[in-house]
């Protein structure tokens, strides 16, 4: 099984801007695709941003299909 950074140097996948649903925003490094809205930029990602309701900037790589069939976004960076 390849390791995220394998997936995120795959260039089949695109780093995007997005909002994450991660109501605890730590440890986890990928994301299913009803958690991540794409965003078109940066400042959009920012400005929609509400910690009250857990959306946090993030960029994330992907979608990639898992092995256990789900669609996911890996985490690069919080913003």
């Amino acid at each position: 099984m390849p390791r995220i950074q394998q997936l995120i140097q795959d260039d089949k996948l695109e780093n995007q801007y997005a909002l994450v649903y991660a109501p605890k925003q730590g440890k986890r490094k990928r994301f299913p695709d009803n958690c991540v809205h794409v965003k078109a930029d940066e400042a959009s990602a920012k400005a929609e941003a509400d910690s009250n309701k857990s959306l946090h900037p993030a960029i994330v790589c992907g979608p990639s299909r898992s092995s256990e069939g789900l669609m996911l976004y890996y985490l690069v960076k919080w913003l």
